[in-house]
């Protein structure tokens, strides 16, 4: 087995900002292994906040080339598990984890979502980010990409006020993403506005680690909460059940599809709302979030959408939210 590793700066359309960041360009790395005249891609773009970069995971996974390209490859999750306890980042196992995956279905001439034993007859839509920005950047946008829901950022001193400004311009469903900037007090008064406004769900408003404000939050929340931050690895479902209504699971945190599908199943088992959500990806990493779209609640896919210039086919968005699955096996993706 080949692997190849290349760094792609891709520019974004609009400047994207959070509570906590601001950025105008998503590093990315694009893992390739080639193998019997295949090619899997896998993608994990970079993260301040999680002291990540495209040189780190490029390191990291250098460190071990050797034992990568003379390893006897069979399936997708043997590999993961020969890489746990190398001393890999999540990130930089989930770029090569759904690389594995996309060639083992090119491999085997199946896209995964046909291998995972799952049907295209249902999947949720995807929403559209609305970063934090002005009022009047915020409607361009919303008016730049119609779309029947969005995911508005938040975490300001007028949070609620920019939701009803919003709200003028657009009847589609919004979901908000406080991005831990909000207290527990706050969620519990803010919920109540927002519902009134057709918010369906709040996203991770506490920090990650403030669980005795999300049981508070729990009890008296009109609204779902559905965990982000602290929700990154397999272990942490568990915990999310007694203090969330549902779980965001993050490819590049967890370490990619095969752990993803675990949690899952775990977070299923206990009756938790499920949702796989992007961190700016290429089609590369959003072709293998759409494999698991039949098996989720929710799913935040839009991080091509969000991109100036994409640098691979895939999985196709279109303007009006509908999506085309590859018919390639795996992930179903191609470099440009």
């Amino acid at each position: 087995m080949q692997i190849s590793l290349k760094k792609y700066i891709l520019p974004l359309k609009h400047t994207f900002s959070i509570s906590r960041e601001s950025h105008d360009f998503q590093d990315s790395l694009i893992v390739g292994l080639s193998l019997n005249g295949q090619t899997g891609y896998g993608e994990a773009t970079s993260n301040p906040y999680y002291k990540i970069s495209v040189e780190s995971m490029m390191d990291e996974i250098n460190t071990i080339k050797s034992e990568i390209e003379n390893y006897n490859f069979t399936t997708p999750e043997v590999l993961h598990a020969f890489l746990i306890g190398k001393g890999l980042s999540n990130f930089a196992i989930c770029a090569i984890d759904m690389a594995a995956h996309d060639l083992h279905g090119k491999l085997i001439g199946k896209p995964l979502h046909e291998i995972w034993g799952t049907t295209l007859d249902s999947f949720p839509t995807t929403n559209y980010t609305i970063g934090i920005a002005s009022i009047d950047k915020m409607v361009a946008k919303m008016k730049e990409m119609p779309w029947p829901i969005y995911k508005i950022k938040l975490g300001t001193d007028d949070d609620v006020s920019i939701v009803k400004e919003l709200r003028k311009h657009s009847d589609a469903i919004f979901r908000i993403d406080a991005n831990c900037a909000w207290t527990a007090k706050e969620t519990i008064y803010n919920a109540p506005l927002l519902k009134d406004l057709g918010v369906e769900f709040l996203e991770q408003p506490l920090k990650a680690d403030n669980w005795e404000g999300m049981e508070e939050v729990m009890h008296q929340s009109v609204l779902p909460v559905i965990a982000d931050e602290s929700c990154i690895v397999e272990s942490d479902v568990e915990k999310c059940g007694l203090h969330y209504s549902g779980i965001n699971i993050k490819l590049t945190k967890c370490g990619g599809l095969t752990p993803a599908l675990r949690m899952i199943k775990r977070g299923k088992e206990l009756g938790l709302k499920v949702m796989v959500g992007c961190m700016t990806e290429s089609t590369v990493g959003i072709s293998a979030i759409a494999q698991l779209t039949p098996q989720l609640d929710y799913v935040d896919m839009d991080g091509a959408l969000l991109l100036k210039e994409d640098i691979a086919k895939g999985i196709v968005i279109n303007e009006d939210a509908s999506v085309v699955f590859p018919k390639l096996g795996g992930s179903g993706v191609k470099l440009n």
